[in-house]
C-alpha cells in the first residue's frame, strides 16, 4: 500500500512537503530523488523516525537503506557516533555486530528500541556489556 501511495504521491515529482507525509513513504524512496526537497542527511533523520519494520530486515530496500545512510553520515569505518545514532534512528536496527561492537557503550541506548536481535547482534550487545565500559554495567 505504501509503495502504491508514493507511486502517486510523485506521480508528478516529489513534492516540496514531502516531509508532511507519512515517514513509511520515505522507505520505498532513494536519497538522490530525495535531494531536491532536502539533503541526504534530512532524508535519513525521517527515514530514522519510520518503522521501518514495515520493509522485511532481509528485503534489499531496508538494506541500501542501511548502506546508503552510512554512505550519507560519512561514517568512519564501524564507529558510530552519538549524533550519526540520532540521525539513524531505527536503522540502528540493522547495523551488524561489528558497529555494535566498534562503538562500544554509545549504540546501548538506541538499540532499546529495537525489537529483535540477529545472533551477531547479539552477541556484540553481550560482548561491549561485558567489556564494563557502559553505564549498564
Amino acid at each position: 500500500q505504501l509503495s502504491c501511495l508514493l507511486k502517486m504521491v510523485t506521480l508528478h515529482g516529489i513534492p516540496e512537503d514531502l516531509d508532511s507525509y507519512p515517514k513509511e513513504l520515505l522507505l520505498f524512496l532513494s536519497p538522490s530523488d530525495y535531494a531536491a526537497t532536502g539533503s541526504c542527511r534530512q532524508f535519513f533523520t525521517n527515514v530514522g523516525k519510520a518503522n521501518v519494520d514495515v520493509l522485511p530486515r532481509e528485503a534489499p530496500q531496508r538494506q541500501q537503506l542501511l548502506l546508503e545512510a552510512l554512505e550519507c553520515l560519512k561514517v568512519p569505518g564501524t564507529q558510530i557516533n552519538e549524533e550519526d545514532a540520532e540521525v539513524l534512528g531505527r536503522l540502528v536496527c540493522d547495523l551488524p555486530g561489528d558497529y555494535i561492537r566498534s562503538s562500544g557503550g554509545r549504540l546501548l541506548k538506541d538499540l532499546r528500541q529495537c525489537g529483535s536481535f540477529l545472533p551477531e547482534q547479539e552477541e556484540a550487545i553481550r560482548d561491549v556489556l561485558s567489556s564494563g565500559n557502559t553505564t549498564f554495567g
